[in-house]
């Protein structure tokens, strides 16, 4: 990421934002409103989104000028199409597409899943939990304070049930349970590793192979935890990381089929609801990438209630 911060002092002091950043970075002023009206500028470590607001004395201003390559001022995709699964009162639930982030971004407003959901509300959306920006699939929002606060407890105290569905490499059992903790990769920044040899965060997840083929599996994953790349370190530590998924191993193409992403898809959810407290099942399409793999082998994607895995069979042990 490339920045550039500066302090509001002598001449900065009580100008406005926008004039600030123009005299700072000595850019056309047409050019510093742009970058606040992409959300890429931070006053006291607030972004902000008023380029008339004026600077008090000693206030720290961070421009993101560009973030992962990519200038801010860079025109953004066209917003994709927002699919909703499920709405009342209360609760939405949506269908995150894959390439889109749950939440903005530190250089730019708008585009991600928040940003989507807001706009359908026209107001703000309570986010209660997230997936990577390459999985797609159920993602529910609080409508109101209330509904957002009971529905974060859901996933915090583990009531919420979660099925997801992912096309891997070879080798996977016909099902078992992964217990290994996790911990970030030393050796290898943004990847987390799957191992009991470090201090890692409990991580626990049941599996149940749908294909087990001798280039691929397609497999169910049911999470009792909700732990960052969890399933994608599971599944690496299995011998089987997902196809697609580049950062943890896994192959671009299988079966003659190219995975041009991490083919992970979060198919069901099911929590309570925040007001009648009934389980509210919501269940997300299998997008066409990750749905080849099924139809090549001719698996069914799972449907209705998430069903628990048998018990008894345990996956292989930590690898590292």
């Amino acid at each position: 990421m490339k920045r550039r911060t500066f302090r509001a002092e002598g001449a900065l002091v009580g100008r406005a934002v926008a004039d600030a950043v123009a005299s700072e970075l000595a850019v056309p002023a047409t050019e510093a409103r742009k970058l606040v009206d992409v959300g890429a500028v931070y006053v006291s470590g607030r972004r902000s989104r008023d380029a008339q607001a004026r600077l008090t004395a000693g206030q720290v201003v961070m421009v993101v000028l560009e973030e992962s390559g990519q200038s801010s001022l860079a025109e953004a995709p066209a917003a994709p199409v927002l699919r909703v699964l499920y709405e009342d009162a209360d609760v939405i639930a949506v269908d995150k597409p894959a390439g889109v982030t749950a939440q903005p971004t530190e250089g730019r407003v708008g585009g991600s899943l928040v940003d989507l959901v807001g706009a359908h509300l026209g107001r703000e959306a309570g986010l209660v939990h997230r997936l990577d920006r390459e999985t797609s699939g159920v993602t529910v929002f609080g409508k109101t304070a209330e509904a957002t606060s009971a529905l974060a407890a859901e996933f915090r105290e583990g009531r919420a049930r979660k099925r997801y569905v992912a096309a891997t490499g070879p080798g996977l059992p016909p099902s078992g349970t992964v217990d290994l903790p996790l911990s970030k990769d030393p050796s290898r920044p943004g990847r987390w590793r799957a191992t009991r040899a470090a201090n890692g965060v409990p991580a626990l997840t049941d599996f149940r192979t749908l294909h087990a083929g001798a280039e691929f599996c397609v497999v169910e994953l049911l999470p009792h935890t909700g732990r960052t790349h969890q399933l994608r370190a599971h599944l690496t530590a299995l011998g089987a990381p997902i196809l697609g998924d580049a950062r943890y191993g896994g192959a671009p193409k299988a079966g003659g089929v190219e995975a041009l992403r991490c083919l992970l898809h979060a198919q069901a959810l099911e929590l309570g609801h925040p007001r009648t407290g009934k389980v509210l099942r919501v269940e997300a399409p299998v997008p066409e990438d990750l749905l080849r793999f099924f139809s090549a082998v001719g698996v069914a994607v799972p449907q209705g209630p998430i069903a628990a895995v048998e018990e008894g069979r345990v996956a292989p042990a930590d690898r590292e």
